[in-house]
């Protein structure tokens, strides 16, 4: 007999919607998971993960809602299929995967941002340099 397995979660960052938009696709081709369904309008998407030897493929959904111009609400849903066989292997996988897509989206938008404050920071100096060499 098979049923699912479901694990939520609900998270708010400070990031902006679009910015985690563009940070999902990244994140999880770390993990070889693909895209099912995506809607940009509604920041909405379907991920399907990978299985394994008695190991079904999860499937995650994931909704993203804008709070303020800065932070986004992530609402993670995730479900796989287990038998009476496999339940004792699965458990927790769910919850182990969204929990993974998790920190690598988190460390991804670390790198971004520190990329991005870098390269502002770069682009002051080099004005500054500009501002001092016109101005004696």
């Amino acid at each position: 007999m098979a049923y699912t397995r479901e694990e939520t979660e609900d998270v708010e960052v400070d990031y902006p919607a679009q910015q985690l938009w563009e940070g999902i696709p990244e994140a999880i081709a770390k993990f070889d998971w693909t895209v099912e369904e995506s809607n940009k309008e509604k920041y909405t998407l379907t991920i399907k993960t990978q299985g394994a030897f008695l190991s079904y493929p999860s499937i995650i959904k994931i909704i993203l809602v804008p709070i303020d111009n800065k932070t986004t609400r992530m609402l993670i849903a995730g479900e796989t299929p287990v038998t009476t066989v496999t339940s004792v292997l699965e458990f927790r996988r769910t919850r182990e995967r969204i929990e993974k897509l998790i920190v690598v989206l988190a460390q991804h938008m670390e790198k971004t941002t520190t990329a991005t404050t870098n390269q502002n920071k770069t682009t002051e100096t080099e004005t500054e340099e500009k501002k001092t060499k016109n101005n004696p």
